[in-house]
């Protein structure tokens, strides 16, 4: 029987995991194959980063800090399984091989928190899963473009609007109560429109998880203030 009174991994533990490290390299490798951005490790370490600093900023407590960033750096493993269910998978993944490493309340929390970070029709229950979509949803950045060629760069939306951020960054205003995302995007490169165009629907996820924290949501691009 699982010893649930053992403390509980830390992030830095999950990350010398061989599995993990194995489904977000096949991961990598299944999205290049695909055309995606990067969904590896330099995506999933940076929004385990930003969730742990979001969770730290808004007042969460230390555990549910380090939930968040476990979170943030396995949610987007399942994806070599399937892109369109990777969330399932992933949360599924994350449970098979962490079950005796968390309590039950721990693990559920995790597993909520991948399940729900790409599936807009759910409601949130709790802050870790709500973190988790502003810290992923707000990573747009010309790094995350793989392709090399600009041809290719060109001819695909979601290339050219991360190739044309050049700033991502995501700030917690604690006494007015709002959570900004601002952007410098490169608009000789693309309309702005075009953001709009690929990420509308995610700045509305944004702005239901800082409702759900008790945040409003704020969106500035070139310094403009757009919500």
């Amino acid at each position: 029987m699982a010893n649930y009174q053992q403390p509980m991994l830390t992030l830095n533990e999950v990350k010398k995991n061989p599995q993990i490290l194995e489904f977000i390299k096949q991961t990598e490798k299944s999205l290049i194959a695909s055309g995606y951005t990067d969904h590896g490790l330099n995506h999933s370490n940076l929004v385990a980063d930003r969730a742990k600093k979001i969770a730290q900023d808004i007042g969460l407590s230390e555990k549910e800090q380090e939930l968040a960033a476990i979170s943030g750096f396995c949610h987007d493993m399942g994806s070599f399984i399937s892109r369109p269910n990777h969330h399932y998978f992933g949360a599924l993944l994350f449970h098979q091989v962490f079950q005796n490493n968390f309590s039950p309340s721990e693990m559920s929390h995790i597993m909520s928190a991948i399940s729900t970070h790409d599936r807009d029709e759910m409601e949130f229950s709790n802050p870790i899963s709500a973190v988790l979509v502003l810290a992923d949803k707000s990573d747009v950045n010309k790094s995350r473009v793989i392709v090399k060629k600009m041809d290719s760069i060109k001819a695909d939306i979601h290339d050219r609007v991360n190739f044309a951020t050049t700033m991502s960054k995501i700030s917690i205003n604690a006494k007015q109560k709002r959570i900004i995302l601002t952007l410098k995007i490169d608009s000789k490169f693309v309309p702005l429109m075009e953001y709009f165009e690929i990420f509308t629907d995610r700045m509305v996820y944004c702005r239901e998880a800082a409702k759900f924290l008790g945040y409003q949501f704020g969106l500035i691009i070139n310094n403009f203030k757009l919500l």
